[in-house]
Protein backbone atom coordinates (compact mmCIF):
# COMPACT_ATOMS: atom_id res chain seq x y z
CA UNK A 1 0.00 0.00 0.00
CA UNK A 2 2.42 2.46 1.16
CA UNK A 3 4.18 1.92 -2.58
CA UNK A 4 1.28 2.58 -4.24
CA UNK A 5 0.90 5.94 -2.60
CA UNK A 6 4.21 6.84 -2.64
CA UNK A 7 3.89 7.05 -6.43
CA UNK A 8 0.41 8.20 -6.79
CA UNK A 9 1.73 11.36 -4.54
CA UNK A 10 4.90 11.58 -7.00
CA UNK A 11 2.52 11.85 -9.87
CA UNK A 12 0.40 14.05 -8.40
CA UNK A 13 3.03 16.35 -7.51
CA UNK A 14 4.73 16.26 -10.72
CA UNK A 15 2.10 17.03 -12.52
CA UNK A 16 0.95 20.23 -9.93
CA UNK A 17 4.73 21.46 -10.36
CA UNK A 18 4.30 21.02 -14.09
CA UNK A 19 1.35 23.15 -13.80
CA UNK A 20 2.54 25.50 -11.73
CA UNK A 21 5.37 26.30 -13.86
CA UNK A 22 3.37 27.49 -17.27
CA UNK A 23 1.65 29.98 -15.05
CA UNK A 24 2.15 33.67 -16.23
CA UNK A 25 2.29 35.07 -19.80
CA UNK A 26 0.17 35.99 -22.65
CA UNK A 27 -0.65 32.63 -23.80
CA UNK A 28 -2.42 31.37 -20.96
CA UNK A 29 -1.96 28.58 -18.17
CA UNK A 30 -1.79 24.43 -18.33
CA UNK A 31 -4.73 22.56 -17.50
CA UNK A 32 -4.24 19.26 -16.02
CA UNK A 33 -6.78 16.32 -16.01
CA UNK A 34 -7.10 13.61 -14.10
CA UNK A 35 -9.77 10.71 -14.19
CA UNK A 36 -13.06 10.96 -12.93
CA UNK A 37 -12.43 8.20 -10.48
CA UNK A 38 -9.55 10.07 -8.18
CA UNK A 39 -7.09 8.47 -9.48
CA UNK A 40 -3.83 10.35 -10.01
CA UNK A 41 -1.93 7.30 -11.98
CA UNK A 42 -3.66 8.59 -15.12
CA UNK A 43 -2.96 12.75 -15.32
CA UNK A 44 -2.82 14.66 -18.63
CA UNK A 45 -1.72 18.37 -18.71
CA UNK A 46 -2.80 20.87 -21.78
CA UNK A 47 -0.33 22.87 -22.78
CA UNK A 48 -0.47 26.91 -23.48
CA UNK A 49 -1.09 28.09 -26.56
CA UNK A 50 1.49 28.71 -28.91
CA UNK A 51 1.52 32.53 -29.86
CA UNK A 52 2.25 33.19 -33.23
CA UNK A 53 2.98 29.61 -34.55
CA UNK A 54 0.27 28.72 -37.70
CA UNK A 55 -2.44 26.56 -37.25
CA UNK A 56 -3.55 24.05 -38.97
CA UNK A 57 -7.46 22.94 -38.78
CA UNK A 58 -7.63 19.62 -40.85
CA UNK A 59 -7.79 17.63 -37.49
CA UNK A 60 -9.66 18.22 -34.59
CA UNK A 61 -8.47 15.74 -30.85
CA UNK A 62 -8.97 15.32 -28.05
CA UNK A 63 -7.54 13.49 -25.08
CA UNK A 64 -8.50 12.52 -21.49
CA UNK A 65 -7.24 10.80 -18.32
CA UNK A 66 -8.70 7.13 -18.73
CA UNK A 67 -12.09 7.72 -17.83
CA UNK A 68 -11.48 11.67 -17.31
CA UNK A 69 -12.98 14.71 -19.02
CA UNK A 70 -11.70 15.23 -22.51
CA UNK A 71 -9.82 18.00 -23.21
CA UNK A 72 -8.71 19.95 -26.74
CA UNK A 73 -5.75 20.15 -28.03
CA UNK A 74 -4.31 23.13 -30.10
CA UNK A 75 -2.78 21.51 -33.47
CA UNK A 76 -0.56 23.29 -35.03
CA UNK A 77 0.75 23.49 -38.96
CA UNK A 78 4.11 21.45 -40.18
CA UNK A 79 5.80 23.17 -43.59
CA UNK A 80 7.40 19.91 -45.22
CA UNK A 81 9.07 19.54 -48.44
CA UNK A 82 8.47 17.03 -51.18
CA UNK A 83 11.24 17.98 -54.52
CA UNK A 84 10.16 17.70 -57.72
CA UNK A 85 12.68 15.54 -59.50
CA UNK A 86 12.28 17.28 -63.04
CA UNK A 87 12.22 20.53 -61.80
CA UNK A 88 14.15 20.36 -58.33
CA UNK A 89 11.31 22.84 -57.42
CA UNK A 90 9.90 22.76 -53.47
CA UNK A 91 6.60 24.15 -52.72
CA UNK A 92 5.40 23.95 -49.40
CA UNK A 93 3.57 20.83 -47.75
CA UNK A 94 1.26 21.33 -45.07
CA UNK A 95 0.94 18.96 -42.14
CA UNK A 96 -0.22 19.10 -38.79
CA UNK A 97 1.19 18.73 -35.14
CA UNK A 98 0.19 18.52 -31.51
CA UNK A 99 1.86 17.82 -28.39
CA UNK A 100 0.97 17.22 -24.38
CA UNK A 101 1.86 15.55 -21.06
CA UNK A 102 0.61 12.88 -19.48
CA UNK A 103 1.02 9.61 -16.77
CA UNK A 104 -0.82 6.57 -16.63
CA UNK A 105 -2.64 5.79 -19.45
CA UNK A 106 -4.85 8.28 -22.21
CA UNK A 107 -7.42 8.28 -24.03
CA UNK A 108 -6.54 9.81 -27.81
CA UNK A 109 -9.79 10.76 -29.84
CA UNK A 110 -8.72 12.42 -33.69
CA UNK A 111 -11.48 13.46 -36.04
CA UNK A 112 -10.21 14.26 -39.83
CA UNK A 113 -12.47 17.71 -40.11
CA UNK A 114 -12.39 17.13 -44.48
CA UNK A 115 -14.43 14.12 -43.92
CA UNK A 116 -14.39 11.73 -46.17
CA UNK A 117 -11.75 9.22 -44.31
CA UNK A 118 -11.65 5.23 -45.02
CA UNK A 119 -9.12 4.16 -42.68
CA UNK A 120 -7.12 5.33 -40.27
CA UNK A 121 -3.10 4.03 -39.42
CA UNK A 122 -0.99 5.15 -36.42
CA UNK A 123 2.49 4.87 -36.82
CA UNK A 124 4.66 3.54 -36.66
CA UNK A 125 3.60 0.16 -37.85
CA UNK A 126 5.83 -1.21 -34.77
CA UNK A 127 3.96 -0.20 -31.82
CA UNK A 128 0.67 -2.06 -32.78
CA UNK A 129 -2.14 0.39 -32.22
CA UNK A 130 -5.29 -0.31 -33.79
CA UNK A 131 -7.28 2.71 -33.32
CA UNK A 132 -11.59 2.07 -33.46
CA UNK A 133 -12.61 3.93 -36.17
CA UNK A 134 -16.16 5.64 -36.02
CA UNK A 135 -16.48 7.40 -39.49
CA UNK A 136 -14.14 10.32 -40.38
CA UNK A 137 -12.68 9.90 -36.15
CA UNK A 138 -10.04 7.71 -34.63
CA UNK A 139 -9.78 6.46 -30.99
CA UNK A 140 -7.30 4.75 -29.11
CA UNK A 141 -5.19 4.52 -26.33
CA UNK A 142 -1.23 5.55 -25.25
CA UNK A 143 0.45 3.58 -21.83
CA UNK A 144 3.37 5.54 -22.38
CA UNK A 145 5.04 8.20 -24.04
CA UNK A 146 4.86 7.90 -27.81
CA UNK A 147 5.89 10.32 -30.98
CA UNK A 148 3.19 8.65 -33.77
CA UNK A 149 1.63 9.94 -36.51
CA UNK A 150 -1.95 9.67 -37.58
CA UNK A 151 -2.64 8.70 -41.08
CA UNK A 152 -5.50 8.80 -43.00
CA UNK A 153 -6.02 7.48 -45.98
CA UNK A 154 -2.20 6.70 -46.48
CA UNK A 155 -2.16 10.87 -47.19
CA UNK A 156 1.75 11.21 -46.74
CA UNK A 157 1.42 15.51 -46.09
CA UNK A 158 -2.20 15.86 -44.58
CA UNK A 159 -1.32 13.56 -41.67
CA UNK A 160 -1.25 14.45 -37.52
CA UNK A 161 2.13 14.29 -35.66
CA UNK A 162 1.31 13.80 -32.58
CA UNK A 163 3.75 14.03 -29.16
CA UNK A 164 2.48 12.55 -26.20
CA UNK A 165 5.34 13.45 -23.25
CA UNK A 166 6.16 12.26 -20.38
CA UNK A 167 5.06 14.98 -17.31
CA UNK A 168 7.91 17.38 -16.23
CA UNK A 169 10.06 16.92 -13.90
CA UNK A 170 12.99 19.15 -11.89
CA UNK A 171 11.51 22.10 -13.63
CA UNK A 172 13.85 24.78 -13.03
CA UNK A 173 12.87 28.21 -11.07
CA UNK A 174 11.94 31.15 -13.07
CA UNK A 175 14.67 33.87 -11.40
CA UNK A 176 17.53 31.17 -10.16
CA UNK A 177 20.73 33.22 -12.14
CA UNK A 178 21.63 29.80 -13.44
CA UNK A 179 18.50 29.88 -15.67
CA UNK A 180 17.07 31.70 -18.89
CA UNK A 181 13.68 31.07 -18.28
CA UNK A 182 11.39 31.38 -21.35
CA UNK A 183 7.94 31.30 -19.65
CA UNK A 184 4.85 31.30 -22.34
CA UNK A 185 4.76 33.56 -25.27
CA UNK A 186 6.37 34.97 -28.37
CA UNK A 187 10.71 35.24 -27.94
CA UNK A 188 12.85 37.00 -30.31
CA UNK A 189 16.39 38.11 -28.63
CA UNK A 190 17.63 40.80 -30.11
CA UNK A 191 19.76 40.15 -33.19
CA UNK A 192 17.71 36.95 -33.27
CA UNK A 193 20.33 35.13 -31.77
CA UNK A 194 20.60 33.19 -28.23
CA UNK A 195 23.93 32.70 -26.77
CA UNK A 196 23.91 30.11 -24.09
CA UNK A 197 27.14 29.83 -21.37
CA UNK A 198 28.10 27.35 -19.41
CA UNK A 199 26.39 26.01 -16.35
CA UNK A 200 23.32 27.60 -17.77
CA UNK A 201 20.17 25.82 -18.07
CA UNK A 202 17.60 27.55 -21.03
CA UNK A 203 14.13 26.73 -20.23
CA UNK A 204 11.41 26.54 -22.32
CA UNK A 205 7.93 26.27 -20.85
CA UNK A 206 5.03 24.90 -22.30
CA UNK A 207 3.69 27.61 -24.35
CA UNK A 208 6.97 28.85 -25.13
CA UNK A 209 7.70 30.12 -28.22
CA UNK A 210 11.63 31.06 -28.53
CA UNK A 211 12.34 32.76 -32.48
CA UNK A 212 16.26 32.17 -32.37
CA UNK A 213 19.30 30.77 -33.24
CA UNK A 214 20.99 29.57 -30.19
CA UNK A 215 24.55 28.72 -30.16
CA UNK A 216 26.25 27.01 -27.45
CA UNK A 217 30.09 27.49 -28.29
CA UNK A 218 33.22 27.25 -25.97
CA UNK A 219 30.74 26.29 -22.79
CA UNK A 220 30.33 23.03 -20.70
CA UNK A 221 27.13 21.84 -18.31
CA UNK A 222 24.90 23.58 -20.07
CA UNK A 223 20.84 22.38 -21.14
CA UNK A 224 18.11 23.51 -23.13
CA UNK A 225 14.98 21.64 -21.62
CA UNK A 226 11.83 22.16 -21.67
CA UNK A 227 8.49 21.53 -23.59
CA UNK A 228 8.61 24.80 -25.74
CA UNK A 229 9.30 25.49 -29.23
CA UNK A 230 12.82 27.05 -31.55
CA UNK A 231 10.60 28.43 -34.27
CA UNK A 232 11.44 29.97 -37.75
CA UNK A 233 15.63 30.55 -36.97
CA UNK A 234 16.95 32.69 -39.90
CA UNK A 235 19.78 30.27 -39.76
CA UNK A 236 19.80 26.65 -38.55
CA UNK A 237 18.12 26.11 -35.00
CA UNK A 238 20.84 25.57 -33.36
CA UNK A 239 24.30 25.09 -33.26
CA UNK A 240 26.66 23.55 -30.23
CA UNK A 241 30.49 23.47 -30.93
CA UNK A 242 33.46 22.63 -28.86
CA UNK A 243 31.66 21.71 -25.78
CA UNK A 244 30.56 19.35 -23.24
CA UNK A 245 28.27 17.87 -20.68
CA UNK A 246 25.31 19.58 -23.01
CA UNK A 247 21.93 18.08 -22.33
CA UNK A 248 18.51 18.94 -25.02
CA UNK A 249 15.52 17.41 -23.73
CA UNK A 250 11.55 17.59 -25.00
CA UNK A 251 11.69 20.74 -27.41
CA UNK A 252 10.46 21.01 -30.85
CA UNK A 253 11.82 22.50 -33.32
CA UNK A 254 10.25 24.05 -36.49
CA UNK A 255 10.93 25.78 -39.84
CA UNK A 256 14.30 26.60 -39.19
CA UNK A 257 16.25 27.65 -42.14
CA UNK A 258 18.70 24.65 -43.16
CA UNK A 259 19.73 22.35 -40.13
CA UNK A 260 17.93 21.88 -36.97
CA UNK A 261 21.32 21.09 -35.06
CA UNK A 262 24.39 21.39 -35.83
CA UNK A 263 26.90 19.72 -33.34
CA UNK A 264 30.92 20.26 -33.67
CA UNK A 265 34.16 19.08 -31.95
CA UNK A 266 31.83 18.42 -28.47
CA UNK A 267 32.10 15.43 -25.91
CA UNK A 268 29.05 13.97 -23.70
CA UNK A 269 26.17 15.38 -25.13
CA UNK A 270 22.97 13.59 -24.67
CA UNK A 271 19.65 14.60 -26.80
CA UNK A 272 16.98 13.22 -25.90
CA UNK A 273 12.97 13.66 -26.66
CA UNK A 274 13.57 16.05 -29.35
CA UNK A 275 11.08 16.63 -32.41
CA UNK A 276 12.40 18.60 -35.32
CA UNK A 277 10.71 19.36 -38.65
CA UNK A 278 12.23 21.35 -41.92
CA UNK A 279 11.28 21.67 -45.33
CA UNK A 280 13.93 23.70 -46.74
CA UNK A 281 17.14 22.85 -48.58
CA UNK A 282 20.00 21.39 -46.56
CA UNK A 283 17.53 20.70 -43.77
CA UNK A 284 18.85 18.21 -41.45
CA UNK A 285 17.36 17.14 -38.59
CA UNK A 286 20.99 16.15 -36.07
CA UNK A 287 24.35 16.54 -37.53
CA UNK A 288 27.68 15.54 -36.21
CA UNK A 289 31.14 17.02 -36.81
CA UNK A 290 34.64 15.57 -35.27
CA UNK A 291 32.35 14.80 -31.92
CA UNK A 292 32.59 11.97 -29.72
CA UNK A 293 29.80 10.59 -26.81
CA UNK A 294 26.97 11.32 -27.76
CA UNK A 295 23.76 9.65 -27.35
CA UNK A 296 20.63 10.34 -29.03
CA UNK A 297 17.63 8.88 -27.44
CA UNK A 298 13.40 9.14 -27.91
CA UNK A 299 13.71 11.38 -30.69
CA UNK A 300 11.39 12.20 -33.63
CA UNK A 301 12.58 14.13 -36.67
CA UNK A 302 11.05 14.42 -40.32
CA UNK A 303 13.16 16.57 -41.99
CA UNK A 304 14.15 18.01 -45.83
CA UNK A 305 17.21 16.48 -45.82
CA UNK A 306 19.07 13.80 -44.08
CA UNK A 307 17.76 12.63 -40.50
CA UNK A 308 20.63 11.93 -38.76
CA UNK A 309 24.19 12.68 -40.52
CA UNK A 310 27.50 11.72 -38.90
CA UNK A 311 30.71 13.29 -40.32
CA UNK A 312 34.72 14.47 -39.92
CA UNK A 313 36.01 17.41 -40.71
CA UNK A 314 34.25 20.19 -42.75
CA UNK A 315 34.64 23.72 -42.79
CA UNK A 316 36.67 24.67 -39.79
CA UNK A 317 36.19 21.43 -37.88
CA UNK A 318 38.20 18.55 -37.42
CA UNK A 319 38.65 15.45 -35.45
CA UNK A 320 37.44 11.61 -34.93
CA UNK A 321 33.65 11.08 -34.75
CA UNK A 322 33.64 8.18 -32.29
CA UNK A 323 30.93 6.50 -29.69
CA UNK A 324 27.42 7.92 -31.12
CA UNK A 325 23.98 6.38 -29.78
CA UNK A 326 20.90 6.99 -31.51
CA UNK A 327 18.19 4.69 -30.11
CA UNK A 328 14.31 4.33 -29.37
CA UNK A 329 13.78 7.05 -32.51
CA UNK A 330 11.76 7.68 -35.52
CA UNK A 331 13.15 8.52 -38.45
CA UNK A 332 11.10 10.30 -41.97
CA UNK A 333 13.41 11.71 -44.56
CA UNK A 334 11.05 13.62 -47.09
CA UNK A 335 14.75 14.24 -49.00
CA UNK A 336 17.96 12.32 -48.88
CA UNK A 337 18.82 9.74 -45.89
CA UNK A 338 17.37 8.95 -42.67
CA UNK A 339 20.84 7.59 -41.52
CA UNK A 340 23.77 9.07 -43.52
CA UNK A 341 27.32 8.73 -42.22
CA UNK A 342 31.06 9.48 -43.42
CA UNK A 343 30.21 11.44 -46.83
CA UNK A 344 32.62 14.21 -45.38
CA UNK A 345 36.07 14.39 -43.24
CA UNK A 346 39.30 15.31 -43.98
CA UNK A 347 40.89 15.00 -47.62
CA UNK A 348 44.62 15.27 -46.45
CA UNK A 349 46.35 12.06 -46.38
CA UNK A 350 48.73 13.15 -43.73
CA UNK A 351 45.69 13.70 -41.46
CA UNK A 352 42.89 11.42 -42.12
CA UNK A 353 39.96 10.91 -39.65
CA UNK A 354 37.56 7.64 -39.03
CA UNK A 355 33.97 7.03 -37.45
CA UNK A 356 34.45 4.38 -35.31
CA UNK A 357 31.97 2.93 -32.36
CA UNK A 358 28.57 3.93 -34.10
CA UNK A 359 25.51 2.63 -32.60
CA UNK A 360 21.99 2.50 -33.67
CA UNK A 361 19.33 0.82 -31.66
CA UNK A 362 15.60 -0.07 -31.56
CA UNK A 363 15.03 2.20 -34.53
CA UNK A 364 11.70 2.66 -36.86
CA UNK A 365 12.28 4.14 -40.72
CA UNK A 366 8.71 5.59 -41.60
CA UNK A 367 9.78 7.28 -45.13
CA UNK A 368 12.44 7.84 -47.17
CA UNK A 369 12.46 9.64 -50.57
CA UNK A 370 15.50 10.51 -52.55
CA UNK A 371 15.62 10.56 -56.71
CA UNK A 372 19.77 10.81 -56.98
CA UNK A 373 20.71 7.56 -56.94
CA UNK A 374 23.94 8.05 -55.71
CA UNK A 375 22.31 9.56 -52.64
CA UNK A 376 19.83 7.15 -52.06
CA UNK A 377 19.77 4.13 -49.03
CA UNK A 378 17.64 4.59 -45.64
CA UNK A 379 21.02 3.34 -44.39
CA UNK A 380 24.03 4.83 -46.19
CA UNK A 381 27.22 4.77 -45.15
CA UNK A 382 29.41 6.51 -47.79
CA UNK A 383 33.22 6.88 -46.91
CA UNK A 384 34.52 9.73 -48.68
CA UNK A 385 37.46 12.05 -48.10
CA UNK A 386 40.12 9.78 -46.28
CA UNK A 387 37.57 8.51 -44.24
CA UNK A 388 38.27 5.12 -42.40
CA UNK A 389 34.21 4.04 -40.91
CA UNK A 390 34.41 1.08 -38.85
CA UNK A 391 32.98 -0.85 -35.89
CA UNK A 392 29.32 0.03 -36.97
CA UNK A 393 25.95 -1.72 -35.26
CA UNK A 394 22.53 -1.97 -36.40
CA UNK A 395 20.36 -3.98 -34.00
CA UNK A 396 16.66 -4.20 -33.99
CA UNK A 397 15.70 -1.72 -36.91
CA UNK A 398 12.11 -1.68 -38.86
CA UNK A 399 11.93 0.13 -42.05
CA UNK A 400 8.47 0.55 -43.44
CA UNK A 401 7.36 0.70 -46.91
CA UNK A 402 8.86 4.65 -48.31
CA UNK A 403 8.29 6.31 -51.17
CA UNK A 404 11.95 6.04 -53.19
CA UNK A 405 15.45 5.05 -52.70
CA UNK A 406 17.45 2.08 -51.34
CA UNK A 407 17.18 0.01 -48.08
CA UNK A 408 20.99 -0.15 -47.71
CA UNK A 409 23.68 2.07 -49.55
CA UNK A 410 27.07 1.17 -48.38
CA UNK A 411 30.03 2.26 -50.32
CA UNK A 412 33.62 3.83 -50.49
CA UNK A 413 33.06 6.85 -52.92
CA UNK A 414 34.84 9.92 -54.42
CA UNK A 415 31.59 12.15 -55.67
CA UNK A 416 33.23 15.12 -56.64
CA UNK A 417 29.67 16.91 -56.25
CA UNK A 418 31.30 16.94 -52.43
CA UNK A 419 34.30 14.80 -52.26
CA UNK A 420 38.06 15.81 -52.95
CA UNK A 421 39.18 12.18 -52.43
CA UNK A 422 38.14 8.65 -51.67
CA UNK A 423 37.42 7.45 -48.67
CA UNK A 424 39.71 4.43 -47.03
CA UNK A 425 37.51 1.99 -45.91
CA UNK A 426 34.86 0.51 -44.22
CA UNK A 427 35.15 -2.31 -41.52
CA UNK A 428 33.11 -4.32 -39.08
CA UNK A 429 29.41 -3.39 -39.58
CA UNK A 430 26.81 -5.55 -37.81
CA UNK A 431 22.88 -4.95 -39.04
CA UNK A 432 21.16 -7.66 -36.64
CA UNK A 433 17.52 -7.40 -36.55
CA UNK A 434 16.39 -5.31 -39.38
CA UNK A 435 13.39 -5.51 -41.13
CA UNK A 436 11.85 -4.36 -44.57
CA UNK A 437 8.34 -4.43 -45.66
CA UNK A 438 7.23 -2.80 -48.69
CA UNK A 439 7.27 -2.97 -52.42
CA UNK A 440 9.17 0.19 -53.50
CA UNK A 441 12.85 -0.48 -52.25
CA UNK A 442 15.18 -0.26 -55.76
CA UNK A 443 18.61 -2.61 -55.44
CA UNK A 444 20.29 -1.81 -52.37
CA UNK A 445 24.32 -1.78 -53.22
CA UNK A 446 27.64 -2.19 -51.04
CA UNK A 447 30.71 -1.91 -53.29
CA UNK A 448 34.45 -1.13 -52.48
CA UNK A 449 36.85 1.46 -55.26
CA UNK A 450 39.47 -0.73 -55.62
CA UNK A 451 41.33 -3.75 -53.65
CA UNK A 452 42.90 -1.25 -51.53
CA UNK A 453 39.49 0.83 -50.41
CA UNK A 454 37.26 -2.07 -49.94
CA UNK A 455 34.24 -2.61 -47.71
CA UNK A 456 35.08 -5.72 -45.44
CA UNK A 457 33.25 -7.88 -42.32
CA UNK A 458 29.85 -7.04 -42.85
CA UNK A 459 27.10 -9.35 -41.63
CA UNK A 460 23.69 -9.18 -41.32
CA UNK A 461 21.79 -11.41 -38.91
CA UNK A 462 18.20 -12.11 -39.60
CA UNK A 463 17.68 -9.68 -42.53
CA UNK A 464 14.08 -9.99 -43.41
CA UNK A 465 12.34 -8.16 -46.25
CA UNK A 466 9.02 -8.71 -46.51
CA UNK A 467 8.90 -11.59 -44.03
CA UNK A 468 12.05 -13.49 -45.58
CA UNK A 469 14.81 -14.24 -43.56
CA UNK A 470 18.00 -13.51 -45.97
CA UNK A 471 20.69 -16.32 -45.47
CA UNK A 472 23.89 -17.82 -47.10
CA UNK A 473 22.42 -21.22 -46.82
CA UNK A 474 18.72 -20.44 -47.77
CA UNK A 475 15.98 -21.65 -50.39
CA UNK A 476 17.58 -20.29 -53.62
CA UNK A 477 19.03 -21.45 -56.89
CA UNK A 478 22.41 -22.60 -55.77
CA UNK A 479 23.70 -19.78 -58.85
CA UNK A 480 22.22 -16.99 -56.62
CA UNK A 481 23.72 -14.83 -54.23
CA UNK A 482 21.48 -14.49 -51.07
CA UNK A 483 22.07 -10.66 -51.59
CA UNK A 484 19.77 -10.64 -54.83
CA UNK A 485 17.38 -11.43 -52.65
CA UNK A 486 16.97 -8.34 -51.00
CA UNK A 487 17.69 -7.18 -53.53
CA UNK A 488 21.28 -6.33 -53.60
CA UNK A 489 24.18 -5.05 -56.19
CA UNK A 490 28.03 -6.72 -54.49
CA UNK A 491 30.70 -5.68 -56.37
CA UNK A 492 34.17 -7.37 -56.53
CA UNK A 493 36.06 -5.21 -53.58
CA UNK A 494 33.54 -6.39 -50.84
CA UNK A 495 35.69 -8.95 -48.33
CA UNK A 496 33.59 -11.26 -46.28
CA UNK A 497 30.01 -10.68 -46.48
CA UNK A 498 27.75 -13.17 -44.67
CA UNK A 499 23.69 -13.25 -44.46
CA UNK A 500 23.18 -15.66 -41.31
CA UNK A 501 20.09 -16.27 -39.33
CA UNK A 502 20.09 -16.03 -35.31
CA UNK A 503 21.02 -19.69 -34.70
CA UNK A 504 23.61 -19.66 -37.05
CA UNK A 505 25.17 -16.70 -35.67
CA UNK A 506 25.06 -17.60 -32.43
CA UNK A 507 27.01 -20.75 -33.37
CA UNK A 508 29.65 -19.25 -34.67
Amino acid sequence: MSSILSRRTALQAAGAVAVGSMVSGVAGTAQAAVAENGSTDDTVVIHPTLPQVPVNNSFTVKVRPLGGTWQRLDIYLAKLALIDAVTGSNPVQKSSWAAFDFSGTVEVEVTYNPGGAEKFRIRPDSYGIKPEVLGDTARFTLDRPRNVVVQVDDKIFDCLHLFANPIEQDVPAEGDKKVMYFGPGFHTPPNGELTVPSNTTVYLAPGAVLQAHVRIEGAENSRIIGRGVIYNSKWGAMLIRKCENVTIDGITILNPRYENIRVAECRNLTIKNLRAFSREGWGDGIQLYCSENVTIDGCFLRTSDDCIALYTHRWDFYGDTRNITVKNTSLWADVAHPINMAVHGNPDPAAPEMLENLNFENIDILDHREPQVNAQGCVAIQAADGNLVRDVRFDDIRVEDFRWGQLFHIRVINNPRWNMTSGRSIENVYVKDLSYNGKNADTSIIAGTDAERTVKDVTFENLRVNGRVIRDSGDKPRWYLASDGVPMFVNEHVQNLRFLTTAEAAAL
